[in-house]
């Protein structure tokens, strides 16, 4: 634990606040390693579609760094609490963000507009990760203002009665159903901390599973017809079945992963990203770093995000107020329900569904997004007092 001391005003005393310099040093080496990976994934695909530019998707992961740090600096050195004053601001722009891609700014990419651009500097933006960080700081009040009341129907109801704007936009108008999960997984998760009762979390975890079961008996009884996503369940329960139609990325990352073994096949020595598997860089960078890292490096990288997640709960635990504890709780809830699922959808865990790795997946939206809530972390760890803790 380290500490960066400020002198107090009151009678010359010193007061030392914490700084959490072990969450900084594991973000930068996952920004780090993210770029080493994502040039590796993509400079052949790069040299051959960007005239002989092996390293485009890497120098363009690395701007979108720069603005995040930039803006995770800011953030953090701004009190949490005057963002407060803004949540609503904040959820009405996530809602017009999400209906922005169906103007003329939209742009459609692999059959789905879930991006529009900016006009004048030509950046483009993805209104989920925009919507998943206006969620938790709205939830974040909501929860402030609901108070003892949150361990009740009526208290939950409002916590994720809620999301449900969010949720239901981000499905039908992007067609991101994976980013409006985890809008829904950050609500749940916030509610079940906040909440001094558990009952009913078992009841919806419960329905859950059954709701879960039921969909998968159905696609199976249907053999996938009806929907794209109930062809999805069916490839995943038997990938081989579709091997070259929904079931081709499934197959070439457990390739990927099967063939790196323990130690992999050394950095830079992957077969499958040379267009063999798709979005090599994105959504199946961990396959990658399995197939050229082994099974060493899947587990370094686990260990990494796990102590991410353990620092940003000390500071939770700590925090000097509820408000402060809820914003890092719905950071944890992001990052860690995304990085489980990306790398259950890679070891076909779970059916496929698009969701990049944090920190690690090319994809200037989200790693921007990720830092500035690194930062809301850091500015409620800068005003824990050490004698507090």
């Amino acid at each position: 634990m380290a500490a960066l001391k400020f002198r107090g005003k009151k009678r010359g005393e010193q007061t030392e606040y914490f700084f959490d310099y072990t969450l900084l040093y594991v973000v930068f080496f996952l920004l780090a390693f993210g770029l080493i990976m994502i040039y590796s994934a993509s400079s052949y695909t790069a040299f051959q579609d960007y005239s002989g530019d092996s390293g485009h998707f890497m120098k363009r992961q690395l701007i979108a760094i720069i603005m995040g740090l930039v803006a995770m600096v800011v953030v953090a050195n701004v009190d949490y609490h005057f963002w407060r004053r803004f949540y609503v601001v904040g959820y009405v722009v996530a809602v017009i963000a999400i209906f922005l891609v169906l103007t003329p700014l939209g742009i459609e990419s692999h059959g789905a507009r879930r991006w529009f651009k900016i006009p004048g500097i030509g950046l483009q933006v993805q209104p989920a990760e925009l919507a998943k960080l206006c969620m938790i700081l709205f939830l974040a009040v909501l929860v402030c203002k609901i108070g003892k009341n949150i361990g009740t129907i009526k208290g939950l109801a409002m916590m994720l009665g809620s999301q449900l704007p969010i949720f239901l936009l981000l499905w039908r108008v992007t067609s991101n159903m994976s980013s409006a999960l985890i809008v829904m997984a950050i609500a749940l998760l916030m509610s079940f901390v906040a909440s001094p009762y558990y009952k009913h979390f078992v009841v919806m975890g419960l329905a859950g599973a059954a709701g879960a079961a039921a969909i998968v008996w159905y696609a199976v009884y249907s053999a996938g017809k009806g929907s794209f996503r109930m062809g999805r369940i069916v490839a995943w329960l038997n990938p081989e079945s579709q091997a070259q139609d929904k079931g081709f990325q499934t197959l070439q990352g457990l390739y990927a992963i099967g063939s790196g073994g323990i130690w992999g096949k050394g950095l830079g020595q992957s077969m499958q990203k040379l267009k063999f598997l798709p979005e090599s860089q994105n959504d199946m960078i961990f396959s990658i770093i399995c197939e050229e890292l082994g099974l060493f490096g899947a587990i370094a990288v686990i260990a990494m995000f796990i102590m991410l997640i353990w620092r940003m709960m000390i500071i939770a635990n700590n925090s000097p107020d509820l408000f402060g504890a809820m914003l890092v709780v719905g950071v944890i809830g992001h990052i860690a329900v995304q990085s489980i699922l990306n790398i259950a959808v890679v070891t076909n865990t779970i059916p496929n569904t698009g969701i990049s790795l944090p920190f690690i997946s090319y994809g200037g939206t989200s790693v921007m997004f990720l830092l500035i809530e690194i930062g809301l972390v850091l500015s409620v760890a800068k005003r824990i007092q050490l004698k507090e803790m």
